[in-house]
């Protein structure tokens, strides 16, 4: 998607304090009627410049397959836009010298906050039927803190959801429900494969919901 040049000048002036590289678009067909809120982009989405497109993203192309959807079928976003990083020091296990390194880490929630104006600005122009979230940064940003996903994936939600007010200064409740389905992130099977039999029966909840789409 293309952004207005304002809003992402909006939305750097807004994140210019925090440690974030990079800058990646969402992506998909604007006529989805599944939209994918992920956390944020990783290395390997900052080089690419696509969503999803590391071991995670092989994860979720599964995930699609699985009830009959490619990449191109959905809109795949996430909280932010940007790679949230740390830096640490460590020691190189070849050459035992010390060396500074940029991992992922968790973004927080006023980089989340930051970066409102992109999300809001994409569920307005794509206008999903559904949107399911992966893991808890997205459906936090939509739904709020008392939401998590090991209390609520794979149920069915119908409820306003968090948008920035006017002035981009708070979040205020929508004017209306949205459908979302709070999902696993597919990162998560690499650290608990007993995850895996609840990540498919979720997604077949995301099949049957979509096929209930078509037939309206």
């Amino acid at each position: 998607m293309e952004y207005p040049k304002e809003l992402v000048k909006i939305v750097n002036e807004r994140s210019k304090n925090y440690a974030l590289e990079g800058f990646v678009t969402g992506s998909g067909p604007l006529d989805s009627k599944l939209m994918i809120v992920g956390e944020a982009p990783g290395r390997k989405e900052i080089e690419n410049l696509i969503p999803f497109s590391g071991q995670a993203g092989k994860e979720l192309m599964a995930c699609f397959a699985s009830v009959g959807l490619t990449r191109e079928d959905v809109y795949i976003t996430s909280a932010l836009r940007s790679r949230p990083y740390k830096i640490n020091e460590r020691v190189n296990k070849k050459t035992g010298a010390k060396e500074i390194v940029y991992p992922n880490r968790t973004p927080s929630k006023k980089e989340v906050f930051a970066h409102a104006p992109l999300l809001d600005y994409e569920i307005k122009a794509v206008k999903p039927k559904l949107i399911a979230t992966v893991g808890n940064i997205g459906l936090k940003r939509l739904l709020g803190n008392t939401y998590t996903v090991s209390k609520f994936h794979g149920q069915i939600i119908k409820h306003p959801i968090q948008m920035l007010n006017e002035k981009m200064e708070s979040y205020v409740w929508s004017k209306k429900d949205y459908t979302i389905v709070p999902l696993f992130h597919p990162a998560a099977i690499f650290y608990n494969r007993k995850l895996a039999p609840l990540i498919k029966a979720d997604w077949q909840v995301i099949g049957q919901l979509l096929q209930t789409v078509d037939n309206n």
